[in-house]
């Protein structure tokens, strides 16, 4: 039983470490790796949920990519399971950053280094565009989802409206729509409306 556990909590550490080491650009861009890994390699979670967790993470304070690592390793193992992916997924940054202050202001300079950095940056937009793709094929099922999505990008965009503002909006729009329109909401979820 116990050997069991700690084979469980060493595979969460381990998969999101590998998910926090191989990932540049940080919060956004994990997001398809942490679906790949949770959702269609390992089966923690459900397509669906992913789209969930990534709301709750963006809505609450703390860097997404540690907020939804812990929410999925909580989901999974407890306690135990949010710690180890939230340290899975924090300590390849912190390793990483370590030795780059270590050596920075030697190398901070160097074309090399530059032009590495100039081709991981558009190659990490092609991430977060990626991430938007997969999350809206689930979250948006129909014209009102993506009014709801427009309007939020537009808000979050053109009025610098926090994001935290464009989810709570959403939230209100959904439940307007509930009360005023239930068979709408049934049609969308595909669900009995309780």
């Amino acid at each position: 039983m116990i050997s069991s556990d700690i084979k469980r909590l060493k595979d969460i550490f381990i998969t999101f470490f590998k998910i926090g080491l191989f990932t540049f650009g940080g919060g956004y861009a994990m997001i398809p790796l942490i679906e790949k890994e949770t959702v269609e390699k390992k089966r923690w979670i459900e397509r669906e949920e992913i789209t969930d967790i990534i709301a709750v993470s963006e809505s609450i304070p703390g860097a997404i990519a540690i907020n939804s690592a812990t929410f999925i390793g909580f989901k999974i193992f407890g306690r135990k399971g949010a710690v180890a992916a939230a340290l899975g997924v924090i300590m390849p940054s912190f390793l990483i950053i370590a030795i780059i202050a270590a050596f920075f202001s030697k190398f901070g300079d160097n074309l090399i280094v530059k032009a590495a950095f100039a081709g991981i940056r558009p190659a990490v937009v092609a991430l977060i565009i990626l991430a938007t793709y997969k999350v809206g094929k689930t979250a948006i099922k129909d014209k009102v989802g993506l009014i709801i999505a427009f309007v939020g990008f537009a808000l979050v965009i053109g009025f610098s409206i926090h994001a935290i503002f464009a989810i709570i909006g959403g939230a209100v729009f959904g439940l307007a729509v509930y009360w005023f329109w239930p068979e709408k909401v049934k049609e969308i979820l595909g669900k009995e409306v309780k």
